[in-house]
């Protein structure tokens, strides 16, 4: 694999020029418009500005854990009909099975929004998110929006992008999705995979070469290249869907024959369409595959790009696995004993527990190798188990119908519904100390379930389905799918899309808004919020030195679900595998913002403001009553990896958090979320802070710096020789952006606006 220094010519789709060696000099502006990526985007741009884009999308998807505070906020800010085709699916909170009622109230909720305002709703157990979008919604050259990170159909020519709850409320109050037009890195693919090697190893390789380097971050990856044609629909589809952890923006790819049969077996041909690059493009990167040279590849604890081949592992055990627990010591914080030295049984690894699921791993060709490889074997009646989660239902229905899930319940493996809990600790949670492998997206420190806050931990690493049947056969020591020397038989796939014709309820686009919307007593409103004030108080609650934390470690997946629809319950849980101490201190604070909300002296809610406050007037005499604002903030390293969930913000915000500062956000998405929760995305620069957990903060005159776009903020750590001076920026922010921030959320941008 090769990452190019600097930019890079196309010619003809086929041959790469380096920036600086075309015969005849091209217009790099000009080549930029050849790219796919540039001609979708300028298709869905509406600014007449292609630096400055103004992005309206085609359709919309969600799950059961985002779109009730979605529709919740756009419910508030005046939605009254879906403008755009709407999906809510329920593969995450299906199981039902947590907190009583409140998981199937959700859902309940969804359906009566769809009737109401015009949606479609996919009750649970049918289809994974991402699957029911290739099936049903995905479309050569349109752009779709959805409430998930993983949203990603570029292999089916369908730009595609995960973000937050409240970029999707903008597009369902018809506002745009505003961003700098992204730079394009070509991705060239070349040769052919061997066999044994399946889609989740091309991925681990490239993000273990792109990730820790940014390389894609926040830009689209685009596929071409001769590699291409030899790529199945699905096979690109599993590369595809593993590109948000690369923490690009967005993904697209050139499309043949193979993705117009694709469209055909699902009754779509006319959503196909044919898109290549132009005959000279111009990236801004390129990152050379040769499918030939990748061998099977496992993601070890605790991240995607912690990558190596499953023969290197093998081969140097004792060495890799030292490495993984020294890695460990900082993900975790010595909070736990963390060992898979156990693990090593007669020089072998062995692994407890595998699992194929979700929007990477439950195509109809990966369980169809997998079958492959494991039929006429047992998985053996020790610790190792393996259950297989089919992405949607006429996948299963396929399977029943070829035999391939008979095949595998003989082998002892247990296959199960459409269902996404595997992958964000909802499902098949592993024992305590115990090492499970799974083809799913991601394997962050205690996202498969265990809880660190009660001593828990368990790992995961994420592998191919071929060489997780392969460790299967062999018992749960792991084992590369090239030991397998049998054969494949490629079955053909038939898409019947009747279950899904009798079972889901599509609007067609009309709203009913007679329909009464059916809530629980979980499903709560958003609690008011106020303007930014003229200047601010922060208590740093919590300070995180990890080199990136993840949305997960801000708001736990798993077990948090069943309060997604309920805003203080679910904060609650903010920051407690990471730092538990977090709400406590945060609700501390708090209380001196109510008592100013109610008119009352913040020093007799919160006592030890008074020696703050009076630090503050000796060089601010005029900050104080009416124009001070107190709440909380949390310093991180690079927050936001991962989930696209924008509770990890939203959380901080109820609890009375008015920032992050950080020395870089992780993603977009992430700093999106804080601004559309009016959260002020601060940055400092890397280095020693000059302020510490515990420590108060000075932000004079912000409302002012917000308004008046200032480059630079003075802030001040409050001690008790005096206040400490130090400087933040807030980086490039669109007018809609700093207002919502002044006016303390996006649900007040939009009252405000009504």
């Amino acid at each position: 694999m090769k990452l190019y220094d600097g930019g890079v010519y196309l010619v003809n789709g086929r041959d790469i020029v380096e920036e600086g060696q075309m015969s005849q000099p091209v217009s790099k502006e000009e080549a930029r418009k050849n790219t796919i990526a540039y001609g979708i985007l300028e298709s869905h741009n509406t600014s007449g500005n292609m630096q400055k884009l103004q992005i309206k999308f085609d359709k919309l998807t969600s799950h059961d854990i985002t779109f009730v505070g979605i529709i919740q906020t756009a419910r508030a800010s005046g939605l009254e009909r879906f403008p755009v085709p709407y999906v809510l699916t329920n593969c995450h909170n299906s199981l039902c099975a947590v907190g009583g009622t409140i998981n199937e109230d959700d859902h309940m909720f969804g359906l009566t929004c769809a009737k109401k305002y015009g949606g479609v709703y996919v009750p649970p157990h049918q289809a994974v998110i991402h699957q029911y979008a290739r099936e049903m919604l995905a479309e050569g050259g349109k752009m779709i929006l959805g409430s998930d990170s993983h949203t990603r159909y570029g292999a089916l020519g369908t730009m595609a992008m995960g973000e937050g709850g409240g970029e999707l409320v903008k597009q369902l109050l018809s506002q745009t999705y505003d961003i700098n037009m992204p730079g394009v890195v070509a991705v060239y693919l070349k040769g052919e995979p061997r066999p044994g090697v399946g889609p989740q190893d091309v991925a681990l390789a490239i993000i273990g070469e792109v990730f820790a380097n940014g390389y894609v971050k926040n830009k689209v990856m685009e596929f071409v290249g001769p590699g291409v044609a030899g790529l199945s629909a699905d096979f690109r589809i599993g590369i595809d869907v593993m590109t948000t952890e690369t923490t690009c923006l967005s993904s697209i790819w050139q499309t043949d024959e193979k993705i117009e049969e694709f469209y055909e077996i699902h009754g779509r041909k006319e959503s196909y369409r044919a898109l290549q690059p132009g005959g000279t493009a111009y990236y801004d990167g390129c990152v050379e595959v040769d499918l030939s040279q990748i061998k099977p590849m496992i993601a070890m604890p605790f991240h995607p790009s912690n990558t190596y081949t499953i023969d290197e592992v093998n081969e140097n055990l004792g060495d890799i696995l030292a490495d993984v627990e020294k890695k460990a010591l900082v993900s975790l914080d010595g909070k736990v004993d963390f060992s898979l030295k156990e693990k090593v049984v007669d020089g072998k690894l062995y692994v407890d527990q595998g699992i194929i699921a979700g929007c990477a791993g439950g195509g109809f060709e990966n369980i169809c190798a997998a079958a492959d490889i494991l039929k006429g074997a047992s998985i053996g009646a020790d610790a190792f188990t393996l259950s297989v989660y089919p992405a949607s239902t006429p996948i299963y229905m396929e399977l029943a119908k070829n035999g391939v899930l008979a095949d595998l319940l003989a082998t002892g493996a247990v296959v199960k519904t459409a269902f996404c809990g595997p992958c964000f600790g909802a499902g098949d949670t592993p024992a305590n100390n115990a090492f499970s492998i799974r083809h799913t997206t991601r394997n962050f420190p205690n996202r498969e379930g265990s809880k660190i806050q009660n001593g828990q931990i368990s790992s995961v690493a994420l592998m191919d389905a071929r060489s997780i049947a392969a460790t299967a056969a062999n018992k749960g020591f792991l084992t590369s799918a090239e030991t397998y020397e049998g054969a494949y038989t490629n079955q053909k796939y038939f898409f019947d899309r009747t279950i899904y014709e009798n079972r889901i309820f599509d609007s067609k686009g009309a709203a009913d808004p007679d329909v009464e919307i059916q809530f629980g007593p979980n499903i709560k409103d958003w609690p008011a919020m106020p303007e930014l004030a003229e200047n601010l108080v922060l208590k740093v609650v919590s300070e995180i030195h990890d080199p990136v934390t993840t949305t997960d470690e801000l708001i736990p997946s798993g077990e948090t679900s069943s309060y997604r629809s309920n805003p203080l319950g679910l904060a609650e849980f903010t920051l407690s595998r990471k730092d538990p101490a977090y709400v406590g201190r945060a609700k501390e604070i708090q209380k001196a913002q109510k008592a100013i909300e109610e008119g009352s002296c913040p020093v007799e809610a919160v006592p030890e403001l008074e020696a703050v406050l009076k630090t503050v007037n000796d060089q601010f005499p005029e900050i104080g009553k009416g124009n001070l604002g107190v709440g909380s903030t949390i310093f991180a390293v690079k927050p936001g990896d991962g989930s696209a969930r924008e509770q990890a913000a939203s959380c901080q915000k109820v609890l009375g958090g008015w920032a992050n500062v950080a020395n870089e956000y992780a993603t977009k998405r992430y700093r999106s979320n804080l601004i559309n929760w009016g959260m002020l995305p601060f940055v400092i620069p890397e280095g020693e802070l000059p302020f510490q957990n515990g420590d108060y903060l000075l932000f004079p005159g912000i409302r002012k710096a917000v308004a008046e776009k200032e480059e630079s903020i003075t802030g001040y750590a409050v001690k008790p020789e005096g206040l400490k001076e130090f400087t933040v920026t807030l980086g490039e922010l669109t007018d809609d952006e700093r207002e919502i921030i002044l006016k303390g959320c996006l649900i007040n941008y939009n009252r405000s606006k009504r």
